[in-house]
């Protein structure tokens, strides 16, 4: 399997707490801006948690090539076809695309049209089955940004539509990366998109208590690997990229960000929202994206962590970093971008993978903001505060799920 495909980053799109386009996120993610706030989006008086990462500023009706069309989608839809649009663009890929039978697409979101179901599901209650809308279905399935996507680019490679929680576009990018490799299409847009902030969404994670209740200093309320940290803060949001085959980039003349190298995934088969207490399926699933990138350990440069902001699941991290790296685990320089961005659940690992390829790209390590004072078991070196010029030749992002879904993508500074 030697002869397998290079497979290269070629476009990057975003709509994020943080910016909505690739120079405005990276610009606040490297000057420690959050996007954390209060939530506009529904009343808060009677919940607990108040505060989320919302897309500001996003006018769907931009990106839909038929206007009518945003009526028909959830606002997970929404932005994924947003960012899917920002992604091809910055490919230099014109509709109709060339050879359309060899250009993939997976989209996936951890829960899909939640606003959808929640709305649709007062009109039962209240109207009848009667009212409900004929797009109620079509509308809240999870696949459905996958599907809408490839409709509005004529995309009709291999199409179907990863969820696995928090893990789910990390997968995404795993397995159009794979397929890629192995020559089943040439060019995938690949990611993630999540819109939950809605009363169903934030009432559901407050009661597991897994929100942070930061309410009165919503900047601060992300902070991963701190002493003081109390829950994650739960976004909204999209990421895309153009993953490509080297030669297939290198015959239209595409700028090339990264190349992804490796790819891994495990099971902790413990607990249905809590890592395994030593780390060891996530460290499982690091280990698999090494070897499968062909690396040692001490070739990592930098770890773009789940670092959620929980209690547990930071400690967790930690630990697993520490067996998967061993020594070298100490020379690491690991960043949070969630302590910016917030939890894009199910968007958050195509989100961090471009993190990933800027910083290859740009020589520059984004910060974990809001750690003052390291909790016990949090040891490593987390570049607090303020982002940091380095030479990173190798990144990884890792992204862990309730169920237990890990998975890790790895990508490596672009060489000829």
């Amino acid at each position: 399997m030697s002869q397998q495909r290079r497979v290269v980053i070629t476009g990057m799109g975003v709509l994020t707490p943080v910016g909505n386009d690739i120079q405005t996120f990276w610009s606040n993610i490297t000057n420690g801006v959050s996007g954390i706030g209060p939530i506009t989006q529904f009343d808060t008086a009677a919940f607990d948690c108040k505060i989320a990462g919302e897309v500001r500023g996003f006018e769907p009706v931009k990106f839909f090539k038929v206007p009518k069309d945003v009526r028909r989608a959830d606002r997970f839809t929404q932005l994924a076809v947003g960012a899917a649009r920002l992604a091809m663009e910055d490919a230099g890929i014109t509709a109709p695309v060339a050879n359309p039978e060899r250009f993939g697409c997976m989209i996936g979101s951890g829960i899909g049209g939640l606003a959808t179901l929640e709305a649709q599901h007062t009109v039962l209650l209240q109207k009848g089955p009667g009212r409900l809308s004929p797009f109620v279905i079509p509308m809240l399935i999870s696949n459905m940004a996958s599907g809408t996507v490839s409709m509005e680019w004529g995309l009709q490679g291999p199409n179907y539509a990863t969820t696995s929680a928090c893990s789910t576009s990390a997968h995404s990018v795993g397995e159009a990366w794979r397929m890629l490799r192995e020559g089943d299409a040439d060019v995938f847009v690949a990611g993630g998109s999540e819109s939950t902030i809605v009363p169903m969404g934030v009432g559901g994670f407050a009661a597991m208590k897994a929100l942070s209740t930061r309410n009165d200093e919503p900047a601060k309320a992300s902070r991963p690997w701190d002493r003081d940290r109390d829950g994650f803060v739960m976004s909204e949001g999209a990421g895309i990229v153009v993953i490509e085959e080297l030669e297939h980039a290198k015959k239209r003349g595409a700028k090339i960000y990264a190349e992804i190298i490796g790819y891994g995934l495990s099971a902790d088969a413990y607990h249905m929202s809590a890592p395994l207490p030593e780390g060891e399926g996530a460290a499982r699933c690091m280990a698999m994206a090494l070897r499968k990138a062909g690396l040692n350990p001490s070739d990592v440069d930098y770890v773009n962590a789940h670092g959620t902001s929980t209690p547990m699941g930071d400690v967790c991290e930690t630990k697993a970093l520490k067996l998967t790296f061993g020594e070298h685990a100490k020379k690491l320089q690991v960043s949070s971008s969630k302590s910016m961005t917030g939890h894009l659940l199910g968007a958050a690992g195509v989100v961090e993978t471009i993190v990933c390829a800027k910083a290859l790209q740009e020589g520059v390590i984004p910060p974990t903001i809001n750690l003052d004072n390291p909790g016990e078991g949090c040891d490593l070196d987390y570049v607090p505060h303020t982002a940091r010029e380095a030479k990173v030749r190798v990144a990884i992002n890792n992204s862990f799920g309730f169920g237990g879904h890990n998975a890790t993508v790895v990508v490596r500074k672009f060489e000829g």
